[in-house]
């Protein structure tokens, strides 16, 4: 690409609007939390949707009263790193692939009108996860279609998409583009994750049979789940080390201990060696 165009891009995107999708309160937070702090502290704007209003999710109360909790829960978690967080007033459990959400979802890309979308991969063990991927998808491309939601006025640019991490196999592993340190924000990334109690200290341990190892104070509860929360963030920088010292060099890259990562997708505008730097500024 030449120079003057790599110049363009960068004085068009000084300060980038980036739109995280995911499918229950939290989802967004444990997957890019901490580059959302990243973003914030270098004055960008991000905002993060769940596509559902969670209200499923625990053992012992759901419907509205766990929808308007997990509501709280998601501002307290925008708070800690100034960020907007919306959710959808969609069924947790229930999400579908349906023409009505693919509207919501247009109309929400064109009102926040990201140079950046992220969202989960659609191969995932829970259906919410794999719709809403679907759903982001089929929105690309028709966001840029004047025809479709004529009401919301359409981008002129099929923003870039790029998945969420995980850890699933079939049909073909989580394969990143990207991979950030995060250890100056993981505890601002711990915080936000430590507001989500109905979650963190509730269901998913009631979920997997270890509600018994919470403890009863807010401080030791933040505690425990620091140490479990940083083995996974470790995890992550282990497992692309290779990709952070070809990012940081070797002198940062081999010694950056929390990492998130972030796959390209098809469905958007391209993920490249030029605009990677616009849209993730921080490798510098």
């Amino acid at each position: 690409m030449p120079t003057e165009q790599i110049s363009n891009i960068n004085s068009q995107t000084t300060s980038l609007n980036i739109l995280v999708f995911g499918a229950h309160p939290d989802d967004c937070d444990i997957k890019a939390g901490g580059i959302a702090a990243l973003y914030v502290q270098q004055g960008h704007r991000v905002q993060f949707v769940s596509v559902t209003n969670g209200d499923a999710g625990h053992h012992e109360m759901g419907g509205g009263s766990l929808a308007q909790r997990r509501y709280r829960e998601a501002q307290a978690a925008a708070e800690v790193v100034g960020i907007e967080y919306a959710l959808l007033d969609n069924h947790d459990g229930e999400l579908m692939p349906t023409l009505e959400n693919r509207y919501k979802i247009i109309r929400t890309i064109r009102e926040f009108q990201p140079d950046l979308i992220m969202t989960h991969r659609p191969n995932d063990y829970h259906p919410d996860h794999r719709y809403t991927s679907t759903l982001v998808q089929d929105a690309a491309y028709m966001v840029t279609v004047p025809n479709i939601c004529a009401l919301t006025p359409h981008l002129e640019k099929n923003p870039v998409i790029a998945y969420l991490s995980d850890g699933f196999m079939k049909p073909y592993p989580f394969t990143p583009d990207v991979v950030v340190g995060i250890d100056a924000v993981v505890e601002q990334k711990i915080d936000m994750l430590h507001c989500h109690v109905s979650q963190f200290y509730e269901w998913l341990p009631y979920n997997s049979g270890s509600l018994d190892t919470v403890p009863a104070g807010a401080s030791e509860r933040r505690a425990w789940l620091a140490e479990r929360l940083r083995n996974r963030f470790r995890d992550v920088a282990e497992k692309h080390r290779d990709l952070l010292i070809a990012r940081y060099g070797e002198e940062v890259g081999a010694h950056i201990k929390y990492a998130e990562a972030f796959e390209g997708c098809e469905y958007g505008s391209a993920l490249t060696p030029e605009n990677i730097p616009t849209l993730f500024p921080f490798f510098k």
